[in-house]
């Protein structure tokens, strides 16, 4: 039953993102500060070149490679040869020049280039550390954009591409949706105002039913000089907006900052709603979602709610420590999530107590998923100390028809069960049924 279980919740292997940065530069001061910021700050590995032979060997001889960072300045190459020599490679490429010159400024960006970043300016530390981050995480955004000239349309998806988004696109209104609908992915759309049959303005609004401000960011774009525009792509739910014809360093800026924004109200909503310790759900959120799930239409099958309660936690915290306690508390967690299927919600309710909403198991099903639950606790070894801490936790179970959907019933009974399983000895699972 346990291995059938467990291959519930694995899923394929999902195969790793480039995660190397390469760092061209012959300021050791310079180098070794932004290494430092990015190695520290992001986790990421940085592998440094003084020149485009170094640089060219390390490419040649490591696999993964996803940045590059690069100066003019170098012994074995000019300016324009050394952004060739990276860009040609189809690598993602930054410039990171000492000097200010708008004529070499504007000729390196007119090349495939990802920004062009003075490294001698307050903050340009901090920026590249973000512009690294960013493109970082772009790996993992998918993007729309909608534009019923072709031109347009690849010119933005191009440059969305170059940035790192998985990008689609959609002609028209009709086809925007559609394609909103079929992927749940997309996070990201960028919206023409000037299209036949459904205007930008009318597919945002549309868009907006589908998709709220939490889920998706909306940009509108358009060279209408009309003034009432921008509000009216605003009122009817886009985030914001650019006229045409924009440079390639705005497009950037606005996308990179609406996207900040987006992922900003993702981890305020993670702090409402999710455990900080152990990533699980919170109470809060458990009951709330648990509601929602009762209350939708289902066949007539059962549904359990199990608290779960680490045993003699108090004496774990004495004996080896508060840090031991709240791995202790993780490693409870890992299990229930491990035991989570997809359609069932799993929480920590507060201190060393657990809840689960599990639904779909008959009676004699039920009993073995928690025991199973209860064994592999028990079968938990953490070392501390030079010692190894053993844990096991007691489960009480209520099940009852979903049709019901009592979920104040199946908490209260299954608290009681909870107690009597304390009561019996711990270690062990009681369970109920609420007819």
């Amino acid at each position: 039953m346990a291995a059938l279980s467990q291959a519930c919740f694995d899923s394929p292997p999902i195969a790793p993102l480039p995660q190397r940065i390469l760092l061209v530069e012959n300021s050791r001061t310079f180098t070794s500060m932004l290494r430092e910021a990015i190695e520290q700050r992001l986790e990421l590995p940085v592998s440094v070149a003084s020149s485009l032979a170094e640089a060219g060997a390390l490419l040649d001889s490591e696999d993964g490679w996803f940045l590059v960072l690069t100066g003019l300045v170098l012994a074995d190459g000019d300016r324009d040869q050394v952004v060739s020599y990276f860009v040609e490679r189809g690598l993602p490429t930054i410039v990171v020049s000492g000097v200010y010159d708008e004529d070499l400024r504007k000729r390196v960006l007119q090349q495939q280039i990802i920004d062009y970043v003075l490294k001698n300016t307050p903050g340009s530390i901090d920026y590249l550390v973000w512009l690294v981050q960013r493109m970082e995480r772009n790996r993992r955004i998918s993007a729309l954009v909608v534009d019923d000239s072709p031109s347009a349309r690849s010119y933005a998806a191009a440059l969305l591409d170059m940035y790192g988004y998985h990008v689609s696109q959609a002609a028209d209104g009709a086809a925007a949706l559609l394609a909103l609908e079929a992927d749940p992915t997309i996070r990201l759309v960028i919206v023409d105002q000037e299209m036949p049959g459904m205007e930008g303005v009318e597919l945002t609004r549309r868009l907006r039913a589908q998709r709220a401000r939490d889920k998706v960011a909306v940009i509108g774009i358009s060279g209408n000089s009309d003034p009432s525009l921008i509000p009216r792509f605003l009122k009817n739910g886009a985030n914001d907006f650019l006229r045409k014809p924009f440079s390639r360093e705005e497009f950037f800026c606005r996308v990179s900052q609406n996207v900040d924004q987006l992922e900003l109200i993702g981890t305020l909503q993670d702090l409402a709603t999710r455990d900080f310790l152990t990533g699980l759900p919170n109470r809060r959120s458990f009951l709330e979602n648990s509601q929602r799930q009762l209350a939708l239409p289902s066949e007539d099958n059962d549904v359990a709610v199990a608290m779960v309660d680490i045993d003699h936690f108090k004496h774990i915290n004495d004996s080896f420590g508060h840090e031991a306690g709240d791995q202790a508390i993780r490693a409870v967690a890992g299990i229930l999530q491990s035991h989570t299927r997809p359609q069932d919600i799993s929480s920590r309710f507060g201190g060393e107590e657990f809840c689960l909403l599990v639904s779909g198991l008959d009676d004699d099903a039920s009993t073995l998923h928690f025991e199973h639950l209860r064994q592999a606790v028990q079968a938990l070894r953490l070392q501390f100390g030079g010692k190894t801490l053993t844990m096991t936790v007691s489960i009480g179970v209520c099940r009852m028809p979903s049709r019901l959907g009592n979920l104040h019933q199946l908490i209260t009974e299954a608290d009681r069960q909870l107690y009597l399983a304390k009561a019996g000895g711990r270690n062990r699972v009681c369970s109920a049924e609420k007819v």
